[in-house]
C-alpha cells in the first residue's frame, strides 16, 4: 500500500510539472514539445537541477537562479495537488487498472483546466480533444460494453449544461459545456452526483460573492470550470457509491 501510495505520489509530481507546462503554453498556442522551459524574468534556458518538481522552488526559496525573478507558487501547488488526487485515485481504484488509468487521466485534465480557467477564463479545446481520445481509446480497449454508458453520459451531461449557457450566457461558457461532455465519458452515469456537486458549490460562491460584495457581484465573471473539476474528482472516487446511496433512500 505505502509503495503504491508513494509510486503513485512521484507520478503526480512529475505529470503535474509538466502539466504546469501545458497550462502556460497551449492557451498560446505554443509548442509542449520544445523548446525547453525559460525563466519568466530574463528567458534563460532552465537547468534541469532547477526544475524538479516542488524541491527546486523550495530549494530556490521561490526565485529563479538567474535573476531572481520570483516564481509563482502555483507551480508547487499544482505539482502537490496532482500528487495528492494520484494518491487518493490509486488507493481507491487499485483493484480496477483500467478505471485506473482512466481515473489518472481524467484528474491530470482536470487539473490542467482549472489552471488555465483560473488564470485566463479560458478552457482549451485542445486539451479536452486530446483527453476524450485517450479516454475513448482507453475504453474501447478494456470495456467496450460500456462505451454506449459513456457516450450517453456524455451527450446528457454536455446537453444540460448547453441548455444552462444559452439561457443563462453570462455565468456559463462553452468551454464549461464541453468539459461536462467530457466528464460524461470519462464517468458514466457517475457523471450525475458530479454536476449536482459541481452547480452547488459554484452557486454557494456566488452567494458568497453577493454577500460580500452586493449588487457588484453581479458584474464579476467567476471560471466554473474549477467547480466542475471538483464534482468530476468526487464523482470518480464516489459518484458510483453516491448514486447507490440515493436509490437506497429512494426504495
Amino acid at each position: 500500500m505505502f509503495g503504491l501510495g508513494a509510486t503513485a505520489f512521484a507520478g503526480g509530481l512529475m505529470i503535474g510539472s509538466f502539466l504546469t507546462v501545458v497550462a502556460h503554453r497551449v492557451p498560446q498556442g505554443l509548442s509542449i514539445m520544445g523548446p525547453r522551459s525559460q525563466c519568466p524574468g530574463c528567458e534563460t534556458q532552465i537547468a534541469a537541477r532547477d526544475n524538479i518538481p516542488v524541491l527546486s522552488w523550495l530549494w530556490l526559496r521561490g526565485r529563479s537562479r538567474c535573476c531572481d525573478e520570483r516564481i509563482s507558487i502555483r507551480y508547487p501547488l499544482t505539482e502537490l495537488a496532482l500528487g495528492a488526487l494520484f494518491v487518493c485515485i490509486a488507493l481507491v481504484l487499485r483493484d480496477d487498472p483500467a478505471e485506473l488509468a482512466i481515473g489518472l487521466v481524467f484528474a491530470s485534465t482536470l487539473l490542467a483546466v482549472t489552471v488555465t480557467d483560473l488564470e485566463r477564463r479560458i478552457i482549451p479545446n485542445a486539451i479536452l480533444a486530446v483527453s476524450a481520445v485517450i479516454c475513448l481509446v482507453l475504453a474501447a480497449a478494456t470495456d467496450p460494453a460500456g462505451l454506449p454508458e459513456r457516450l450517453i453520459a456524455g451527450v446528457g451531461a454536455g446537453g444540460l449544461l448547453l441548455a444552462a449557457a444559452l439561457a443563462y450566457p453570462r455565468g456559463m461558457g462553452m468551454g464549461d459545456v464541453k468539459l461536462a461532455a467530457l466528464m460524461g465519458l470519462f464517468l458514466g452515469r457517475s457523471v450525475a452526483p458530479g454536476l449536482l456537486i459541481a452547480l452547488a458549490a459554484g452557486s454557494i460562491a456566488g452567494l458568497a460573492l453577493m454577500a460580500r460584495d452586493g449588487a457588484a457581484a453581479r458584474k464579476k465573471a467567476v471560471p466554473f470550470g474549477p467547480f466542475l473539476a471538483l464534482g468530476g474528482i468526487v464523482a470518480l472516487l464516489a459518484g458510483s457509491e453516491i448514486i447507490d446511496w440515493y436509490l437506497d433512500t429512494l426504495a
